[in-house]
């Protein structure tokens, strides 16, 4: 049996980073679909080359 984090329960939304060699990498994790969306537009305006996108990790509990 696992443990789950609460904090991890409460910031379901994550942007990640796609590296080249299929990895991806964690850059935040929000409350909700809008901060994280918000925060993705401006990473994309300042590193405008780096392959982000915003996905849903859900927690499920076994």
């Amino acid at each position: 049996m696992f443990t789950v984090l609460p904090e991890k329960c409460l910031k379901p939304w994550t942007v990640v980073r796609s590296q080249p060699n299929v990895e991806k990498v964690i850059v935040g994790e929000f409350r909700s679909w809008s901060d994280a969306d918000g925060h993705l537009k401006i990473l994309k305006r300042m590193v405008p080359v780096d392959r982000l996108s915003v996905v849903f990790d859900p927690v499920v509990q076994a």
